[in-house]
């Protein structure tokens, strides 16, 4: 088995670290991408900026592989855009010649097992080869699994039942998931609207704020923010307190908005029903909306793993042993463990969902994360367990991107924007839940103006 490629599943930028981490090695290895290029999923958020820099959003390994090509590392303190990720780091990683030969478009996944036995069997298991299945029929051997496919493509629902609303299929072609190119290329579907925002992440603070700047233009445009919490104070963020400035500047300028009157807030609102007047809330509230943008976030979906063994917890849907780790209603994307292949196993050898799949629905996750746990899980697919278990992760302190805290709840835990106390242990800093549907990356949010005023 050991002659055979490790499959990764997804060229996206983990899916690549991981590629990297593997050619880096020597090992043969087969990336299937179901889109028709790389980070396809990028692609359709292209047009917002990361929140976190450059130097958090490129993996060592990759950049070792790059630098004797002539590759230029972009400047580690700027903010590069979802477009710009692709351009000028991805796309080069996916060319490099140690990478490009292993690299299959069009080769979306759909069932994943064992060659030849089924869940049940245990006899041999461990040294059978995996068999993939494609979408268009065929299948290929590997001698093991990383699965990076990320969340994108398996979007939260509206209903604050974590169910479907009732309409909301029948409604699909007036709702936007994740963080639509308002300003851009579907300007025409938002201009001289009302459109309800659902959720407090970042992906619905950065669609907001778009949406202000449009009604600056757009007479007519009307600009609705629906939270289930009490109110919208935790998805304020950390404001100043934020180690990621650009992250911190989103929650002060929404602020402004909404005490401004430019964005409504609806709060306490648990959608139940889309309409064709808006939304209905469980309570019986109703808001009119000719739009809808679902910023609810998103879950991992693992029905391609059916046939595999997996130990996933309850409710995160993570592993069992990486959930405590991760937890959003304990840490903030900047107070997340290290961890590695120990907690991302499952009872199934050889196989490993890493990058923001690995936290389930926990939207603590960070690119930084996602390439040490590249790193960790190749270093342990080849046996080398000593450098799988030596994890190091820097990250940015003061992340505040807890959904639990979004949702209002552990009040007495959160002192958001607050400073540690001196001489004490540091305060884990929560608030704006950083869930871009799928949550992939480090959240991306619309341009930051320098401006005074109450849009920013």
């Amino acid at each position: 088995m050991s002659t055979l490629p490790i499959a990764v599943i997804g060229a996206g930028p983990v899916g690549l670290a991981a590629a990297a981490e593997l050619a880096a090695r020597g090992r043969d290895f087969v990336i299937l991408e179901a889109g028709g290029t790389i980070a396809s999923s990028i692609a359709e958020w292209g047009h917002v900026r990361l929140f976190s820099p450059w130097r958090f959003n490129t993996s060592p390994t990759a950049r070792a592989l790059l630098e004797p090509t002539g590759w230029i590392a972009p400047d580690p303190d700027k903010l590069p855009t979802g477009a710009e990720l692709i351009a000028d780091y991805l796309a080069p990683l996916a060319t490099h010649p140690a990478i490009a030969a292993n690299l299959r478009h069009g080769a979306k996944v759909t069932a994943i097992a064992r060659d030849g036995i089924d869940k049940v069997r245990t006899t041999g298991r461990e040294n059978t080869s995996f068999l993939l299945r494609l979408s268009d029929g065929s299948e290929l051997l590997a001698s093991a699994v990383i699965d990076a496919s990320g969340t994108w493509r398996s979007p939260n629902p509206l209903g604050g039942n974590g169910l479907a609303a009732l309409g909301e299929t029948e409604a699909a072609d007036r709702i936007h998931v994740g963080m639509p190119d308002v300003l851009g290329r579907l300007r025409g579907s938002f201009a001289g609207r009302s459109v309800a925002v659902v959720g407090a992440g970042h992906s619905a603070t950065g669609t907001l704020l778009a949406l202000a700047e449009l009604a600056e233009n757009e007479p007519g445009t009307s600009v609705h923010w629906l939270l289930r919490a009490p109110n919208p104070e935790r998805a304020y963020g950390g404001g100043e307190a934020d180690a990621l400035p650009a992250r911190g500047a989103i929650g002060t300028r929404i602020k402004a908005l909404v005490e401004a009157g430019k964005v409504t807030v609806h709060s306490g609102f648990l959608v139940r029903e889309v309409t064709a007047e808006g939304v209905v809330s469980a309570d019986g509230r109703k808001v009119a909306a000719d739009v809808i943008v679902n910023s609810t976030g998103a879950r991992p979906d693992y029905t391609i793993s059916t046939e595999l063994r997996l130990d996933l917890d309850p409710i995160l849907g993570s592993t069992r042993a990486l959930a405590p780790l991760i937890d959003p209603n304990q840490h903030s994307c900047g107070t997340v463990p290290p961890h590695g292949a120990d907690e991302l196993g499952h009872p199934e050898p050889g196989f490993y969902a890493i990058g923001a799949k690995s936290y389930g629905r926990a939207p603590t996750f960070l690119l930084a994360t996602g390439y040490e746990q590249a790193r960790s899980v190749v270093a342990a697919l080849v046996g080398d367990w000593e450098a799988a278990r030596d994890v190091q992760l820097e990250l940015p302190e003061t992340g505040v991107c807890s959904s639990s805290a979004a949702l209002g709840e552990d009040e007495g835990d959160s002192c958001c924007g607050t400073p540690a106390p001196a001489a004490e242990l540091p305060v884990i800093k929560r608030g704006l839940a950083t869930g871009v549907v799928g949550g992939l990356l480090t959240l991306p949010l619309v341009e930051e103006k320098t401006e005074t005023g109450c849009c920013g």
